[in-house]
């Protein structure tokens, strides 16, 4: 009777692992839930919503774990990524980060452009890029990425109302003037390469 106990609870364990795995083996399918805000392939057609597509599986993983144990802020993720488990995150990182990264560029003025690349060498160039497409390890592309979702993620960092966790983006966010916050979101959005 210990035998069959014994390998019925084996059953059922293996039968539970192969549930979760076999979900994280259709990861085109779990996408979906993610395309639905974020495009097809993790290219967003809303000026507030991020492109997620292309985008450092590293990256992409810690957010949606910071957002999964609270320890990030934000309006719906937070939620939407509670129902996930941490293996169904990982793969889903790894799905978006091999997607190609399809830049946004957005037309803004001479001016706009002039005074968000001052704002950007002073601020955001040693992480990001000068055009944002060549960041460091733990930072994301941003060249093309939508002005507004730019913006609306500096003023959570420079807010205390919000859970940001990246010191150093924190620290800069501060650092920036109101009008300067802006300049550089609008200043990277209109960037292509």
């Amino acid at each position: 009777m210990r035998k069959v106990l014994s390998a019925l609870a084996l059953a059922a364990l293996g039968g539970l692992t192969g549930t979760a795995m076999a979900r994280v083996d259709n990861v085109e399918v779990l996408a979906r839930t993610c395309n639905n805000c974020h495009g097809v392939g993790g290219v967003s057609a809303g000026a507030s919503m991020p492109s997620i597509g292309g985008l450092p599986k590293e990256y992409l993983r810690n957010i949606m774990k910071q957002w999964k144990y609270d320890e990030r802020s934000a309006i719906t993720m937070n939620r939407v990524v509670k129902g996930f488990s941490d293996d169904e995150l990982d793969a889903l990182a790894a799905y978006f980060a091999q997607q190609p990264w399809v830049p946004a560029p957005q037309r803004v003025s001479p001016e706009v452009l002039s005074k968000g690349k001052s704002a950007v060498s002073e601020k955001c160039e040693d992480c990001h890029g000068i055009t944002g497409n060549d960041p460091d390890v733990d930072a994301p592309k941003i060249n093309g990425q939508w002005s507004k979702y730019m913006e609306l993620e500096l003023e959570k960092y420079r807010s205390k109302e919000f859970k940001m966790p990246h010191r150093k983006m924190k620290k800069a966010a501060h650092e920036m003037k109101p009008a300067d916050v802006s300049a550089a979101a609008r200043y990277y959005g209109a960037q292509s390469r």
